[in-house]
């Protein structure tokens, strides 16, 4: 039986990794762009909407998708290099990406050149699990999938503890850590459990051997998939254990379904990775015979992943910025003080979701020549060490 592993890329993976990315780019255009994203949250059961809920529900696949695809490629880089020099490429990216946030999107986000607020984010969190990673890889195969399972399913008892320390905070809660008169440090994304979701992905990157049978692979991948959306039923049915935020019954199905569905994702509760990861696994199982012109066109920003995240974040603002300026806000306002949606000065800037969309379209219509222009110069000088680096 054919696989979709090719002579350099397994295209399945740039597949999940350019579909999940693009999806993530219609809630950074909500961010900036709706008109709601001002005065309440898309997840709140009792003001949201059906459109709205499932717009920001789809773009929670993304974080763990993509931080579990970082630990596959891991492995797959490693299998060309020792131990040891996969760890210190793991430990210099790592560090480099914790950069990246605290620099380069800390200013994409709000062109504040005061950087009056500094969010701890989702590339700051790939960062650090790829720093875990270089130490973990080095225990037995098995060794890293008992720990990164352990720190899944079990971290949700931690939920009980608060301590008011920048080390718990951290860890494990979502918080400012740090604040002075001019300067706001918050943490969105605490290190428990995403370094475990890179290291489970580290783990399953084995199943990509070039050896590994394909159809065993989709058994596997689809037995784990379907066992870890039923599994998310019936802990969320049974309304004990898996979420920060219990579900309530509003005598009306669709606010039912929105709190039923509502799941903590700063940090990642054991709920949310359950469906998220589990339609992760669904995917692989079933996505390695796609082709086509869809297909190819998402591999390529599967190719270029952290290229696009940081281009689409600064032409987003910098579109928010000039739409501010020509309906009357003034541009001076989308110089941000927080993230977009903590600003209370841009109460009443915005659109519906039908012209969100719109701009999402746009946004990914204008980028794609773009990362498809790097992609091909990416792949033609994979000698340039450099490149690895984003």
């Amino acid at each position: 039986m054919q696989t979709a592993i090719t002579k350099t890329r397994i295209e399945s993976l740039d597949l999940l990794k350019g579909l999940v990315i693009v999806i993530m780019a219609i809630d950074h255009v909500r961010d900036y762009f709706h008109y709601s994203s001002y005065f309440f949250d898309p997840t709140d059961p009792i003001q949201t909407n059906v459109p709205l809920f499932l717009t920001r529900f789809i773009t929670n696949f993304c974080a763990p998708a993509f931080s579990f695809l970082a630990g596959v490629s891991a492995f797959i880089v490693g299998k060309r290099k020792t131990k040891n020099e996969l760890s210190i490429f793991l430990l210099k990216r790592g560090l480099w990406l914790v950069f990246v946030e605290l620099v380069i999107m800390t200013f994409g986000w709000c062109f504040d050149p005061g950087y009056r607020t500094v969010p701890f984010g989702v590339i700051w969190i790939l960062g650090i699990s790829m720093i875990f990673l270089a130490g973990l890889i080095h225990l037995p195969k098995n060794a890293v999938l008992i720990f990164s399972c352990l720190l899944i399913f079990g971290h949700n008892l931690l939920d009980v503890f608060h301590f008011d320390n920048a080390l718990w905070i951290f860890l494990h809660e979502r918080k400012i850590f740090l604040e002075t008169t001019n300067h706001i440090f918050r943490v969105g994304y605490p290190i428990i459990p995403w370094i475990a979701v890179m290291s489970l992905g580290y783990y399953f990157g084995l199943f990509y051997d070039r050896n590994y049978d394909p159809s065993k692979r989709r058994k596997i991948f689809n037995s784990i998939g379907i066992s870890a959306v039923i599994l998310f039923l019936l802990l969320r049915g049974m309304n004990i254990y898996g979420n920060l935020l219990p579900w309530k019954n509003y005598g009306n199905l669709t606010q039912t379904l929105f709190s039923f569905f509502n799941l903590t994702k700063y940090p990642p509760s054991l709920d949310f990775l359950l469906i998220t990861l589990g339609g992760a696994f669904l995917f692989l199982a079933n996505a390695e015979k796609l082709k086509g012109s869809v297909v190819n066109f998402f591999c390529v920003f599967g190719r270029v992943p952290f290229f696009f995240y940081i281009i689409h974040i600064y032409f987003i603002h910098f579109l928010a910025l000039i739409t501010a300026e020509f309906t009357g806000f003034g541009r001076e306002k989308m110089i941000l003080p927080s993230l977009p949606f903590r600003v209370e000065a841009l109460k009443g800037f915005g659109f519906n979701l039908f012209i969100v969309y719109l701009i999402w379209v746009f946004v990914i219509a204008l980028l794609y020549p773009l990362c498809k222009k790097f992609d091909h110069y990416k792949q033609a000088h994979k000698e340039k060490w450099w490149l690895s680096y984003l």
